[in-house]
This record gives structure tokens, sequence and C-alpha cells, in this order.
């Protein structure tokens, strides 16, 4: 029979921690050196519980003892500056992190030089905030460092080498390096392939890792074999109901979306909702980030309503545990005000909007990465009132900010391209809108290849564009082309494949070619009939002709109508 060992409750931890500094008090007085190891441990324990203010003070307290007893670059000091900076860091606080940080660094070469093993946990603190910040080159160079300090001390086949290489490469995979990181990828899995078997846990967070490459590179089916071997190992090694099986799960159904397969990906996200509520409680960060993913499933599949909900519950959890303030809280508000949108409530998401801009630029400065994520989303929702003038400025500043940080090639400044090139269409400004739509499908090919659903979209937008300048021999090829793509890398009733059938046959009802239109406008039914069939029997008439709006468009008047009356072509 296995050994069973039991693991002391956190809240007997954390109680045994507070009789420990209070006995130490009692003996020894509130400013004795000997008590900071036991108001540090206190004051991890209380972090970890997400009880920032009460872990700040004993940080405080602890800190200003060892100053007034050590000397300035002592180690005991430098471990307190680090432990202290990881709660400003949870915070959301990340100058103050990185300074404490930064501190905690210089006294580590001090005492052990600059190329130290110590060295290099420190270091990846360090380029966290730095990645946070968007100082992505400060937050590259960093991780390289830690690497290459591992690398000396412990051989190039050490778990914790391994590790580092892994993290550097989620780094290289932030900053649309794929190629890079892809690799980087695959020697951490055979690292610890080799070292740790094939069904370690570890093995599984490298296997989700490198899914998430192949599913940006639009390499479906490569990521999918990852993502169920990453998930299996979980089960198997972790059991059914852990948290990190429940990131697999996230992460799974993440791509099934993407494909199109809502039916396949709700269950998945239901399962792993469940488990951060077992295991951390209904009011936990975990728990909202996981209604968040369902709700974004839910807005996708046009239930409005229901994914309301979802958000709003999302977002006061975490205004309840973050505070209202917190960099959490701007992401919910930011994924509220995207429902209110697709329901056409622009007066009321805009106030989100700004809200969490603010936040964000409070915390993170004017010229972050998720700043100009924001600005995007605002320039958005003033394209979908018409409000053209008013969406240019912020559109250009998103487009400056993500250029400046990521670089000229990036996939996000093609969004931004993109979205300004709609806003000089809509305001007539043809010449200007034209080669941003170019530039933009140049360097979606360029990152993802020719057959990826992005460079799809950047191909029908383009097409749409000529369309309504009447030139339509350009508009075809480049139409047939996304449908092509569409139909490859998408599920047969995904929603785009629909789109892309309509648009094409509307181009040709446009040039007056009825007989090849008409098969195209069936086929397009046919495909979002079976998508309404299988993943939105409980959606109510109105969130059905608002789904229809949303993702086919008003073309053409006979999908209203079956809408409407439930009827359609049957198969053959």
């Amino acid at each position: 029979m296995p050994t069973v060992f039991f693991q002391e409750p956190e809240e007997t931890k954390l109680e045994a921690a507070q009789r420990k500094v209070a006995e130490i008090e009692a003996e020894l007085g509130p400013e004795h050196l000997d008590l900071v190891p036991n108001l540090n441990d206190l004051a991890n324990l209380l972090r970890d519980k997400g009880e920032h203010m009460a872990s700040l003070s004993l940080y405080e307290r602890s800190l200003k003892i060892q100053e007034g007893c050590l000397r300035e670059d002592h180690p005991d000091i430098g471990q307190t500056l680090q432990d202290f900076g990881e709660l400003y860091y949870l915070m959301g606080s990340y100058s103050k992190a990185c300074s404490l940080y930064e501190r905690a660094l210089e006294i580590k070469k001090v005492n052990f030089g600059p190329n130290h093993l110590k060295v290099a946990p420190i270091l990846d603190r360090l380029t966290m905030v730095h990645y946070e910040q968007s100082n992505y080159g400060d937050a590259v160079e960093g991780r390289r460092q830690a690497l290459a300090i591992r690398e000396k001390f412990l051989g190039p086949k050490h778990p914790d080498v391994a590790l580092s290489i892994n993290s550097l490469a989620i780094f290289l995979e932030a900053q649309g390096s794929y190629p890079e990181a892809l690799l980087l990828f695959e020697r951490s899995l055979m690292i610890r392939e080799e070292i740790l078997g094939p069904n370690h846990p570890d093995v599984a967070f490298t296997l989700n890792n490198l899914a998430s490459i192949f599913q940006r590179l639009g390499r479906y089916e490569e990521a999918r074999a990852f993502y169920d071997r990453s998930l299996t190992i979980g089960e198997n090694t972790l059991g059914p109901e852990h948290p990190h099986v429940a990131t697999s799960l996230n992460n799974l159904a993440n791509l099934l979306k993407v494909q199109g397969s809502y039916a396949e990906a709700r269950p998945l996200l239901e399962r792993a909702l469940l488990i951060y509520e077992s295991s951390f409680g209904e009011d936990h960060s975990y728990v909202a980030i996981a209604l968040n993913n369902l709700a974004n499933l839910l807005r996708d599949l046009g239930t409005y309503g229901e994914a309301r909900l979802l958000y709003e519950r999302s977002l006061a959890i975490s205004e309840k545990t973050l505070g209202p303030d917190h960099l959490g809280v701007a992401s919910s508000l930011r994924n509220l005000a995207s429902i209110l949108r697709e329901q056409g409530a622009y007066l009321d998401a805009r106030p989100l909007y700004e809200r969490a801009l603010t936040i964000q630029e409070l915390f993170l400065g004017p010229n972050h990465v998720d700043v100009a994520s924001s600005l995007n989303e605002l320039a958005e929702l003033f394209v979908q009132e018409g409000f053209y003038a008013a969406a240019q400025p912020l559109a250009e500043r998103s487009l400056a900010i993500w250029r400046n940080s990521l670089g000229p090639n990036h996939l996000l400044v093609a969004l931004a391209l993109n979205n300004l090139a709609i806003i000089f269409e809509g305001q007539r400004s043809y010449a200007e809108a034209l080669p941003l739509y170019k530039r933009a499908l140049a360097i979606r090919e360029n990152i993802l290849g020719p057959e990826h659903s992005w460079v799809a979209q950047s191909l029908s937008h383009l097409a749409l564009f000529f369309k309504t300048q009447g030139a339509y021999v350009e508009a075809q090829p480049l139409l047939e082309r996304a449908l092509a793509i569409n139909e490859i890398s998408r599920d047969p009733n995904h929603p785009d494949v629909a789109t892309a059938l309509n648009s094409l046959a509307g181009l040709l009802q446009a040039q007056g070619s009825y007989a090849e239109s008409r098969p195209l406008y069936e086929r397009g039914l046919r495909a979002t009939l079976r998508h309404l069939s299988l993943n939105m029997g409980s959606m109510t008439e109105t969130e059905r002709f608002q789904y229809i709006a949303t993702k086919v468009g008003p073309e053409p008047l006979l999908l209203n109508l079956v809408a409407m009356r439930g009827e359609g072509p049957k198969e053959d």
C-alpha cells in the first residue's frame, strides 16, 4: 500500500507562523534580528494567500530591522528585498518591484560575483518585471544571461537549464520570434524527456508551450497533438482535478475555438472552471480567468446574455480580490466592454474601456503594449459607432507603441495597420488605406505563412476594399484564396468559412454572375445552419439574429428567413 503523506492545511501553517512571531517578540522584543526570518515566513504566507497589505507591512518591518543591524549589502537583506519585490510584482506595482529586484541583484553580485548560480533566480524575477513593462529587449537579455549562468554551473542537460531555456522561449514567443522560440522549446523538451522521462509534469508544460507556438503558426494538427499529450500526462501524474490540468483544458479549448469546434470546446472550459472553483474557492483570481475564457466562447457563439453574466461575475471577483484599480481589473473591464460592443451597447462600453485605459496607463505608463491594446479596442468601438475621426488618433498611437516596442514586423503591428486602414477607408481616404492593407497582409504572410487564417482575414479586407472601388478583377482572386485558406484551416462549419463563401458570392453577384454566386450562398447557408444546430440550441431568437449580423452579415436575405423559420436546404 502506497505511503500517504499528510500535508498540513494552509490555515494551520499561517496560525503557526503567527504564534512563532508572537513568541519571539515576547522573548526578544519587537526589533530583534532573530525575528526577521519568522516575519518573512509570515509575510510570504500572507502574500501567497493574496493578503497583500498585511504582507506589505511585515516586509517593511523586516527590512527596517535588517537595515538597522546589518551592512547594506548583507545577503539576508538581498533575500528580503527579493521577497518584497515579489509582493509588489503580484500587486502590479512593477516600478517598485523593479527597484527592489535591482537592489537585490546588486547585493547578490557583490557577495557572489556577477556570474554565480545564485544570481540567476533574481535575474529571472527582474526579467519578469521588464517583460510586464514592455522592456522586451532587457527581458530577453536577462533571460539569456540567466541561461548562460546555469549552463556554466550545471551543464547543458540539467532540469534547471531546461526550465531556463523554456522561460527564454516564452519571452521570444511574446516578441513574435517564433522560429527561435520553437527551437528552444524543442531543446527544452528533449532535455526534460531525457532526464525526467516522457511522462513527467514538466514535460507536459513544455509540450503545452510547443502547442502554443504551432497554434500561432496555424499548424493546428500539430498543436492538437501536443495539447492532447500534455493533458494526458497531467491527468495521469497530477490527477484529473489538478489546477494544472485545468490550464491544459483551457488551452486545448482555445485551439478548438479557433478551429470553430465550439461544441467540443465548451465542456472543456466548463470542466476547467469547476476544477478552479473546487481548488481555490469561487472568488479566486483563477476562477475569474476561467469565467472569462468561457465567456469568450459564449460571445463567439453569439449567446451574449450568458456571456455578459460571466464577464460581470469575473469583474466582481477581480475587484474584490485585487482591488478596483488593479491591472487584472482592467482586463476584466475590457472583456465586459467587448460583449457590450457585440450587443450594440456602445455608450455602456465606452466608459469601461476608458476606465481600463486609465488603470493601465497609471501602472504601466503611456507606452506599454497593453495600453496599445486598450487604445486599439477603443478605436474599434469608435469605428463601429462611425466616429472615424475620433478613432484615428487612438489607432495611430496604438500603432506607434506596438511598432516601437515590438518592431515593425510584429503581428500586433499588422493588426494596427489593418485597423488604421479600415479607418482611412471609412473616411474615404482610399490612397492612405490601400498601402496599409497591403503592409498588414505582407507581415502576416511573412510570419505565419501563406495559409494561415489571419492571412485569409487580410486577403478578405483587401478584396472588399477593391470591391468598393469597383475593382472586381483584383478582388476576386483574393476572395478565392481567402476561401481556400479558411476551408483548409477551419472546421467546415466555422463562421469564417460561411463569411468567405458569402463574400465571394456577393462579389460574383455584383458582377452579374448569378449562376456562380447561388451555390456559394447555399454552401454558406448550409455551413451556418450546421453551426447553429451544433452550437446554438440554447440561443434565443434575438441572439441568433445578433449572431448572424455579427458573424455573417446581412447577406443573403434567405439566411435571415431561415433563422426565423428554422428551415433550410437539406444535405444531399
